[in-house]
């Protein structure tokens, strides 16, 4: 691949991550290498993707998962009620044979890639089932898929667990639809650390047109 052609696959893929360009000193072997790295990032996840999408496509028909290249990764979201029965934190057992084929994937396909699950509710206050808040609700959630993951073989150095209650809506709560959107569990397949990066040679700039 040419230097032109890398330069162009990179600025793609920091702009689908992030929002913005990266811009390199051009020339530098250093720099090239780094966007190399980059660039076989980006496949990996885009591989992951299609895999994912072969492996859970009856998931995805029946609209209880949804598969995304977000910010911050590759977003797997499984609808709440596929789980957890209502107010629980309990895998359900019917979960199982959908988690475990995500289970497959993140240790074939993204082996070196670090994972984080993230609870979600919809915005109805705890009423009856013993939760504190809906905080309580959905970092047990994320911690419950946390666990299965480990059990099932996943390095627990790769995990990490949060939840955000009902502070990251994906959906408006006025309507029984968007609540059930907002009921979920995401497992991110994170991009790897960039803390390499020469950061005294990078600029992220919104002009386009700074980009060459």
């Amino acid at each position: 691949m040419s230097k032109k052609s890398i330069f162009l696959v990179f600025f793609v893929f920091i702009f689908f991550i992030s929002g913005c360009s990266v811009v390199f000193q051009a020339g530098r072997r250093s720099d090239l290498d780094k966007i190399k790295t980059l660039e076989d990032q980006l496949d990996s996840l885009k591989n992951a993707k299609n895999v994912l999408e072969e492996k859970l496509f009856q998931e995805i028909k029946d609209k209880q998962v949804r598969l995304k290249m977000e910010d911050k990764g590759l977003v797997i979201t499984f609808v709440a009620e596929v789980l957890f029965d209502s107010g629980k934190a309990e895998l359900r057992k019917e979960s199982f044979s959908s988690l475990t084929k995500v289970i497959k994937i993140l240790n074939k396909e993204v082996l070196s890639h670090d994972i984080g699950i993230e609870g979600h509710t919809d915005n109805e206050p705890i009423k009856h089932s013993g939760w504190k808040s809906n905080w309580e609700l959905s970092s047990q959630r994320a911690l419950s898929v946390l666990h299965y993951l480990q059990d099932s073989g996943v390095n627990p150095r790769r995990l990490a667990a949060i939840g955000y209650g009902e502070f990251r809506p994906v959906a408006s709560n006025n309507t029984e639809e968007g609540m059930q959107l907002n009921r979920r569990v995401e497992i991110v397949i994170l991009p790897k650390n960039l803390k390499k990066l020469d950061k005294a040679k990078v600029s992220c700039v919104k002009d386009y047109g700074e980009y060459k």
